[in-house]
């Protein structure tokens, strides 16, 4: 199977997933779409994953290749493909997809658990989510469920914490890729957005248990491990 990851930003990389790759024997390439590099032939790709940034879905003006990207990521969803998105990355699939991207009542920052809902317990894509797993959340907006979407999770400060769509398609707004070193650069870049807030956590707090990281890589390989079974 091969990989094509769309990065917006040189600190969010695709993390564990590309650990998850080169056991599997899996190929993975990454298109930096923030230095310019023109996006990769539909028909080259199994699986698309949408990795997250700190820009929003409508900042077009000021990153202009959003316009593009979306549309590579509406033939990628429309061509059958399995696609993956992952915070910024689910916004940008529930937008291609018809639905509301909105700010959030609360930013969520930093380890907090979120709730598997009774409709996706059920469901064969939805089964790598535990019934309640404690995650890595780093953004302030969030998005309507898409017409015909599986409301996967919610959290006490974000009702929408992802989706399934059409059982190959699936949004996260939390992260299960990050490692330590990435929730270090999260903080070198973005400290700015750690401010006061009921679902906001100190810097020491979010790497005081680098156990974490592993459960949530654990996670994301079960989810993984589906997507390329469901990958034509």
């Amino acid at each position: 199977m091969h990989i094509q990851c769309l990065q917006h930003v040189p600190f969010e990389t695709p993390g564990s997933i590309g650990g998850w790759a080169c056991k599997g024997g899996h190929s993975l390439a990454v298109t930096a779409l923030y230095h310019g590099q023109p996006l990769p032939e539909l028909a080259s790709l199994d699986l698309l994953v949408v990795l997250g940034g700190p820009m929003n879905i409508y900042e077009e003006q000021r990153f202009p290749w959003l316009r593009a990207e979306k549309r590579f990521i509406a033939k990628a969803v429309a061509a059958g493909k399995s696609v993956l998105g992952i915070c910024l990355g689910a916004q940008l699939i529930a937008d291609v997809l018809g639905a509301r991207v909105f700010a959030n009542r609360y930013r969520e920052i930093g380890w907090f658990p979120i709730e598997k809902t009774t409709a996706a317990q059920a469901d064969l894509t939805a089964a790598f989510l535990p019934q309640r797993a404690e995650v890595f959340h780093w953004h302030g907006d969030t998005f309507e469920l898409p017409a015909g979407a599986l409301h996967l999770a919610r959290s006490r400060g974000c009702e929408h914490q992802g989706f399934v769509f059409a059982q190959r398609v699936v949004g996260l707004q939390f992260h299960l890729e990050t490692l330590p070193e990435l929730a270090a650069g999260l903080i070198a870049h973005c400290g700015a957005e750690i401010v006061p807030g009921p679902y906001v956590q100190s810097p020491e707090q979010m790497i005081a248990d680098p156990a974490r990281f592993g459960r949530i890589n654990r996670v994301m390989q079960g989810l993984l491990d589906q997507l390329a079974i469901l990958s034509p």
